[in-house]
């Protein structure tokens, strides 16, 4: 069977790491797998940069216990409008990493709530999915919604339309970077690591089993089969992270979308530039 395309300019991995993971699979695929899936399901935490303050330091500050996870997560509270927009970051960002599309909404009067999830930023936790993430959202529409608009980063944006497909009534959303294919993205992990395929196999089995279902079924362009509202799917084409590529699979999959490839900003630097903003507000209509 042929293997997934893999994009390997991503944020590099200490080579400790790698040459312990390459170690383990010449010993053991199994303790190799066991490696991989932990680093897999741990975040990395990347110090907050300055960029981040001024929404860290404004933004009103809540705690909110999500029962089923049994984890306590950080909210971002930012204006004071009547209308509500969520938004959700990415793996191993934190809420306040949207705060230019949080600054662009609040200025238009809507009052935005973002949040670090599990293990990630100051909420609970040290391991996660994006099942974990879709559970937050769940959560805070439960107990502060509705909402108008969400917008999702990354993983953030793989979480917001299962989260739609699921249940969560918006108006319209938009996804910057998304992912798509966890079966892709497993075997990109262990690519990275300088593991051989058959490890990236198992890393997928090893999910499976640990969320009870096949984790394929919550990748990005099948859960945009079940989404009928007005989409904005935005990635860069330098995109080191995740290929540009995938956003297309996900708009061939939306009954109502729009497809905007941005240039030279690669995988985060979309999130704060500002024709990215422009395109928002007229997306949004705000």
């Amino acid at each position: 069977m042929s293997q997934p395309k893999v994009n390997q300019k991503v944020y590099s991995i200490p080579k400790s790491i790698i040459y312990t993971g390459q170690t383990l699979a010449f010993v053991s695929p199994k303790l190799a797998t066991d490696f991989a899936f932990k680093l897999f399901m741990t975040p990395y935490q990347f110090p907050r940069p300055k960029r981040e303050l001024k929404m860290y330091n404004k933004a009103i500050k809540q705690r909110l216990m999500i029962p089923a996870l049994h984890k306590e997560i950080q909210l971002y509270h930012c204006g004071d409008g009547e209308k509500k927009v969520l938004l959700i970051h990415g793996w191993a960002g934190r809420g306040t990493q949207l705060n230019a599309i949080a600054e662009t909404f609040s200025n238009k009067g809507y009052h935005t709530i973002s949040f670090d999830a599990p293990a990630h930023g100051e909420s609970q936790g040290k391991q996660t999915a994006m099942t974990e993430f879709i559970e937050c959202i769940r959560v805070i529409d439960q107990e502060m919604g509705p909402f108008e608009f969400a917008v999702g980063h990354s993983l953030g944006g793989m979480a917001l339309l299962n989260a739609v497909k699921n249940g969560f009534r918006v108006q319209k959303i938009a996804t910057a970077g998304s992912g798509d294919s966890i079966n892709d993205i497993c075997h990109q992990f262990v690519n990275r690591l300088g593991m051989k395929p058959e490890i990236g196999d198992r890393l997928k089995k090893k999910l499976d089993k640990i969320l009870g279902s096949d984790a394929e079924l919550l990748s990005a362009n099948l859960a945009a089969l079940e989404v009928k509202i007005p989409v904005l799917v935005m990635h860069d084409r330098q995109d080191e992270d995740v290929p540009y590529t995938v956003a297309q699979n996900i708009c061939n999959n939306l009954a109502q979308h729009e497809l905007y490839i941005t240039e030279g900003l690669g995988h985060r630097k979309i999130l704060w530039d500002k024709i990215v903003m422009d395109k928002l507000v007229c997306f949004f209509k705000i």
